[in-house]
């Protein structure tokens, strides 16, 4: 028996990553000394009061039970409590807060609340591969909007302003910007939300790099009237190593946050309980957490620029996030084939900025998430 796939995988192909790493890791079988500098993963360990809030819950009564779709009122409230102190933002935590496993999960789920056949999504290029992925999952048609460097990375507002919009029903932001590290522009914001309200458009932004070496992090929903237009997501991922852990939230008005959970409450039987214990307690760390993480980070980031040096590119020193995006120097150069040649030379894995869009040729991307130890051992390989 034959069975065909869906015609929606026709649109798919895999992700760059999923095939690249078995390619490196084939590599690291064979006795290749290949560090991997691709991969935004973090290394570091979560605080000890996270593991033991999560240690702690697994002699609790209700740890092994299914949990609420909407996940603890405690956790909910961590959140908004949060919110207020680093974005100065208010929620309700009944109805504007909807925790998820994994802000990846988030993408899908709003996806599915608000997108039929046919409607189209403004994408950022570059920008993360998921949203155009999902988005075509869903048979919608993605619509890219440039972003360039010789305009900080920011949406280019005359070109948004001359599409067509009747069948645009989202757009995508991603600020701080991965995989670029920009910052959003001042008054980015304030007109996304203006133009989003008068041509009826849903504006999300994924936000998960706020408190990697950047001293001022900022919500879309911090803007007036935002609420009325936009959803966020952030995640816990980046900010307080919990990658594998698989916990983010989605915030937003009642109404935006009812549709979402609907689809959510219809795939998932809620997420672990010590997870969300553990999230609290991260949530509930004073800002020392975050001085001590970019203290890392920051010497990496230092060491790193020394290598991207080394490699004839120019980048931003002081971009935010924990990637370094930097320009090949020399034009005639592809992305992916100049990539390939480290990984042969110098047993280097680092991602090509085509992985990201278009816009990504000509640009390759460095993980901070490596030791300190591994970058300088990788800059001795290119002395050498």
């Amino acid at each position: 028996m034959s069975t065909t796939t869906a015609n929606r995988l026709n649109s798919l192909k895999e992700y760059y990553f999923s095939k690249k790493l078995r390619e490196v890791a084939a590599l690291v079988k064979a006795g290749k000394p290949i560090l991997n500098m691709g991969i935004g993963s973090p290394d570091l360990e979560p605080h000890p009061s996270v593991i033991e809030a999560l240690e702690v819950s697994l002699s609790d009564s209700k740890a092994h039970m299914y949990q609420s779709y909407q996940g603890l009122p405690e956790l909910r409230e961590a959140i908004a409590s949060f919110y207020k102190k680093n974005y100065d933002v208010s929620l309700n935590p009944n109805n504007e807060i909807l925790p998820l496993m994994g802000s990846k999960e988030g993408i899908m789920h709003i996806s599915m609340s608000f997108l039929n056949k046919g409607d189209q999504v403004l994408i950022p290029n570059p920008g993360y591969p998921t949203y155009r992925s999902v988005t075509q999952l869903l048979e919608a048609k993605p619509i890219f909007y440039d972003l360039k460097e010789k305009n900080n990375w920011q949406p280019d507002f005359e070109f948004i302003e001359k599409l067509d919009l009747s069948r645009v029903k989202l757009m995508w932001l991603n600020y701080p910007n991965m995989p670029t590290g920009a910052q959003v522009g001042v008054h980015t914001f304030s007109r996304l939300v203006s133009w989003a309200k008068k041509n009826d458009i849903l504006l999300i932004n994924d936000n998960p790099y706020s408190f990697i070496l950047n001293d001022s992090p900022q919500s879309l929903l911090n803007q007036p009237k935002a609420m009325d237009v936009a959803l966020e997501l952030n995640s816990l991922s980046k900010a307080f190593n919990l990658a594998g852990w698989r916990v983010g939230m989605l915030c937003g008005n009642s109404k935006h946050i009812n549709s979402v959970l609907k689809v959510k409450s219809n795939i998932d039987s809620g997420m672990f309980y010590g997870v969300q214990k553990g999230a609290i307690a991260a949530l509930q760390l004073n800002s020392n957490w975050f001085d001590e993480l970019n203290s890392v980070y920051a010497e990496r980031r230092e060491a790193m620029i020394e290598l991207a040096t080394l490699m004839n590119t120019t980048f931003d020193p002081k971009s935010v996030g924990m990637f370094l995006w930097a320009k090949l120097n020399d034009s005639s150069l592809n992305s992916e084939s100049f990539i390939d040649d480290v990984l042969k030379k110098h047993n280097i894995f680092i991602a090509p900025g085509t992985i990201f869009g278009t816009q990504g040729e000509g640009y390759i991307r460095f993980s901070l998430c490596v030791k300190l130890e591994d970058i300088k051992t990788a800059i001795n390989r290119l002395k050498s």
